[in-house]
């Protein structure tokens, strides 16, 4: 059997599992492994200037292949770095191996040059993550932890790598190790009967899609089985795209920050919910007693611990979300039970419109209702876009079309700043691998935000990734100071902006043209509503690009603290 540097194996492995894109950074304690990265003709490594962005790209990119993202870098600090992108990525169900190295196993437990216990600090915030010590052990590792990222609800996985064990000879056959099969569960036909008879019993039976729905690439299912049964179809906000939001069955979001008023209301208006992978966090329910009120519900999620966690389920399924779906539709089908629409179902896109917040603003500095309203009727059906945390994603989630699934790509329940940037050049490096280049990739940002990884505009210009990124900037943390005013009844440490002198004119702090440019991007700052579709094309056109578009300081979003209580503002 041929001998060979365990650094090697690990490449070796990587191919294996049909790793075609890497994100990471070079460091002492990794340096073995890197070594044969450079040899690899099947593995282009994309260098980030930080490693969380590096994981955030791998996470992008993970949402847009449905393969397992990899990212990579040195001990210590670097390790820790990957902390919020693990975490982000695990509460989003996204796959990703991250690979760290760390210091020489003699030394482990001795607080030696950045030798921190990584494999300890992430436990809670992956499915698993390992300190492999034993050289023989790294090849089932490194297969166990692509098995564990893939099955089930997928997640994150981290493997630590000491310097002197990927330097040390095993014997190994590449031709003889193979990836791990696992299993996916599979709903029973009694489940499923007995949901159809749930749903043809109810008088207002509804579809809640999750983010299950976009994960398991269910939409198709999703649709057949609301238009056989004319069920409305209402998402959460991680299953927002499950549906083209134009559809005539298509009632909206439903929670207390990502909302719509249909969505609320139709939810409230229902007696039976099928819930389809989700996981009813807090932001989507509100209180739980008006969430949970005179309704019953059905819940079907590929993890078994999801069910019953948070709201009383009449059904529990677990199941693969696109199994499940057709399992429904083909019984639905079978006995013949084809709904047809009544008044409250038909009534869905005349409500909609009806109660469909203003977006038609004049105002200079732009009102960002208007933004959206360009935004929808500019882009076309085929963009993806990719946002975080901030008003800036709220406004996206309850202004913006989206006609295909999977084209909304958002950072849900971790709410980490800045992970759109570097999530955006992750997603269309993929779409690049899939043969899909025309795909292009708009990121929705604040001036915040992308404050928070603006180091990663390097990568783009570096490996001319072009995207682009529309920063709302308002001068102000502005989801903080919303929740400071209202809440609070106070303002402070929000406000961006600074030498005033020097920028009175815009009344913001960064000079992200300046600093786009400084980079080698192109950029250029908006300050009309009707110059908006312009600068759109030519940012296009000259991608990778910023826009830094100047927008009212002080709108704030819709939201309260129960599906019933939603402020209305703006």
């Amino acid at each position: 059997m041929p001998k060979m540097q365990v650094a090697e194996v690990i490449v070796k492995i990587l191919e294996d599992e049909g790793v075609t894109a890497m994100f990471g950074i070079p460091g002492a304690a990794i340096n073995p492994v890197y070594k044969y990265l450079g040899q690899t003709t099947k593995i282009k490594h994309y260098i980030a200037r930080h490693e969380e962005g590096a994981c955030h790209a791998a996470d992008g990119y993970a949402r847009t292949t449905g393969k397992v993202g990899v990212c990579i870098c040195t001990s210590g600090p670097a390790a820790t770095n990957f902390v919020t992108g693990l975490y982000t990525a695990q509460v989003d169900s996204i796959p990703i191996v991250a690979i760290t190295g760390t210091a020489t196993r003699a030394v482990l437990g001795q607080e030696a040059f950045q030798a921190v216990d990584i494999a300890e600090i992430v436990k809670p915030v992956t499915k698993k993550s390992y300190c492999v010590r034993e050289p023989y052990r790294l090849p089932g590792t490194m297969r166990e932890a692509f098995r564990i990222a893939r099955e089930g609800r997928p997640g994150p996985v981290l493997i630590d790598l000491p310097v002197d064990l990927q330097r040390t000879e095993i014997e190994y056959d590449p031709e003889t190790d193979r990836s791990l099969d696992f299993s996916t569960p599979k709903a029973n036909e009694r489940q499923i009967k007995k949901a159809i008879d749930m749903i043809l019993e109810a008088k207002n039976p509804i579809i809640l899609a999750g983010g299950g729905v976009i994960i398991s690439g269910a939409s198709k299912e999703l649709q057949e089985l609301a238009e056989y049964l004319s069920l409305p179809i209402c998402a959460s906000y991680m299953g927002k795209s499950a549906l083209d939001t134009n559809h005539p069955l298509y009632a909206g979001l439903v929670g207390t920050i990502m909302q719509t008023r249909l969505g609320n209301k139709l939810f409230l208006e229902s007696d039976l919910v099928l819930a389809v992978g989700a996981r009813f966090v807090d932001r989507h329910t509100g209180k739980l007693d008006v969430y949970t009120k005179d309704r019953k519900f059905i819940h079907i999620d590929i993890d078994p611990l999801q069910i019953g966690k948070i709201v009383p389920t009449e059904l529990g399924i677990v199941s693969d979300a696109k199994e499940a779906l057709q399992m429904m539709v083909d019984q639905a089908k079978a006995r013949n039970a084809k709904v047809m629409p009544n008044e409250w179902v038909s009534s869905i896109p005349a409500r909609r419109k009806e109660l469909a917040r203003r977006l038609d603003f004049d105002d200079v500095p732009i009102k960002p209702q208007r933004l959206f309203k360009e935004i929808n009727e500019f882009f076309d059906d085929d963009t993806i876009f990719v946002t975080s945390v901030g008003l800036n994603q709220i406004w996206s989630g309850q202004y913006q079309e989206i006609k295909k699934p999977g084209h909304y790509k958002v950072c849900g329940c971790a709410g980490t700043l800045g992970w759109d940037l570097p999530a955006s050049i992750g997603a269309k490096v993929g779409y690049e691998e899939m043969g899909m280049p025309q795909k292009k990739v708009v990121g929705i940002t604040g001036d915040g935000g992308l404050g928070f990884m603006v180091e990663e505009l390097a990568m783009a210009a570096h490996y001319q990734t072009p995207i682009v990124m529309l920063v709302l900037n308002n001068g102000f943390l502005s989801l903080i100071r919303q929740n400071q005013s209202i809440v609070y009844d106070y303002e402070y440490a929000v406000d961006l902006t600074y030498d005033t002198d020097k920028l009175a004119k815009h009344g913001i702090g960064i000079d992200f043209v300046k600093l786009a440019e400084a980079f080698g991007l192109y950029a250029e700052r908006v300050e009309q509503p009707g110059d908006l579709k312009a600068a759109f094309q030519r940012a296009l056109d000259n991608a990778p690009a910023i826009l830094d578009i100047i927008c009212e300081r002080e709108t704030n979003c819709s939201m309260g603290l129960a599906l019933d209580a939603i402020a209305e503002r703006g």
